[in-house]
């Protein structure tokens, strides 16, 4: 019933089931970035005529919205970005970098691995991650004893694997961190589209989000900064909208979140968030993750009956995604039939090289999956890939 919110299941003939690299948008959202375009196209925090401040005052609503959505305590702790990515190298550049230590866990994406490469950090240097078993689980103890090793660390973990569906227990990680005073970061990319967040209960010091991987625009995102450390964090850049009085000699700065803000931001986008955390607010959490935990348990048990299937992990403490591979038949191949039968998976390593490393393999397919998808979605991709090994192996 959720995809007649969705204009691309109209257009499309895809079982489309790619929704950790972007998901699909409802109706709402994509009115709002055209309202904005067509109505009242202006900039924001600039000028005093009217369309300037319509589109001042949505945008700035956008900000409310995110602050209410993941309770946050103002406004001023949620600064607007393009996205998890520049988030992170945000908070990296302008905060991490006086850190001696970095510590990671073994399923990062990229963009929480190369920011701290930057910096000149390697595991013999200033980097060091928490180790998994073999069902891809943290391993807390190794992370305490590198809390308890190394004093003045800065720990940055994703909530959710984008590549395995993983779940971290960010609110014990960040309880377990703060006992030996090491600051968090928590990488949200997959999180506000398949867990209810409350930022006072895990108590985290950052949080990065992107809009696109939760229905709403490509583009945005943002990344909350605890109340208390905003005057810790440097500008990221400088410019327009950021500074309160310039001379020949000096600048002088405007407070959270403005300071943060340089430049004309995506104003469309960040408007048009609004509605896709709007779209999320209404639906009845609870009933649509259990239909989520449902059908990706439906998913594993298909999977586990197709023949040569290698899995790696189960699904305790997982959503959404799942990665897998076939004996003996390479990846992209599959995906390449998988497209001629109109089945929308992603191929290859996720951004996340160094744990295919360690598993031993250069990349799997990967089946991510949003509420909008059902059990019919589940039967034709499955149908689809035992066709598709059926001919690689003729």
């Amino acid at each position: 019933m959720y995809k007649n919110d969705f204009p691309f299941f109209s257009n499309n003939e895809f079982v489309y089931l790619d929704n950790a690299a972007t998901t699909q948008k409802p109706s709402s959202v994509i009115k709002a970035s055209s309202d904005y375009y067509s109505n009242y196209c202006a900039n924001t925090h600039r000028s005093s005529f009217g369309p300037a401040n319509i589109a001042t005052q949505k945008f700035e609503d956008t900000r409310k919205a995110l602050k209410e959505f993941i309770n946050a305590k103002s406004n001023s702790e949620i600064i607007f970005t393009k996205g998890v990515t520049e988030s992170i190298n945000f908070i990296a550049h302008s905060y991490a970098k006086k850190f001696d230590t970095v510590i990671i866990s073994s399923l990062e994406h990229h963009s929480n691995i190369v920011p701290w490469h930057m910096q000149n950090r390697s595991l013999k240097k200033g980097l060091k991650v928490v180790a998994c078993d073999d069902n891809l689980n943290f391993d807390y103890s190794h992370f305490e004893e590198l809390l308890k090793k190394h004093k003045n660390a800065f720990v940055s973990i994703t909530h959710i694997s984008n590549a395995f569906g993983k779940i971290h227990d960010i609110k014990r990680i960040t309880t377990l961190a703060h006992k030996y005073n090491a600051l968090i970061m928590i990488d949200a990319a997959q999180s506000l589209a398949h867990a209810s967040i409350d930022i006072q209960d895990i108590n985290c010091d950052f949080f990065v989000m992107s809009a696109h991987k939760t229905f709403g625009p490509t583009g945005v995102g943002a990344v909350y900064v605890k109340e208390t450390l905003l005057k810790e964090v440097d500008p990221y850049q400088t410019g327009g909208a950021t500074i309160q009085k310039v001379t020949y000699n000096e600048s002088t700065f405007l407070a959270s979140p403005y300071v943060y803000e340089a430049g004309t931001q995506n104003i469309a986008g960040v408007i048009a968030f609004h509605e896709a955390l709007k779209y999320l607010k209404n639906l009845d959490f609870q009933t649509v993750r259990k239909e989520e935990e449902d059908l990706y348990e439906y998913l594993h048990q298909e999977l586990l009956n197709i023949p040569g299937i290698l899995l790696y992990n189960n699904t305790q403490e997982a959503i959404a995604s799942k990665s897998f591979n076939i004996e003996n038949i390479v990846h992209d191949d599959i995906g390449i039939l998988l497209d001629k039968m109109k089945i929308a998976v992603r191929v290859g390593h996720h951004c996340a090289q160094p744990i295919m490393d360690k598993l031993g393999i250069i990349g799997t397919i990967r089946v991510s999956l949003a509420f909008y998808n059902d059990k019919k979605d589940i039967d034709l991709f499955i149908k689809a890939l035992k066709k598709a090994i059926s001919m690689l192996k003729d």
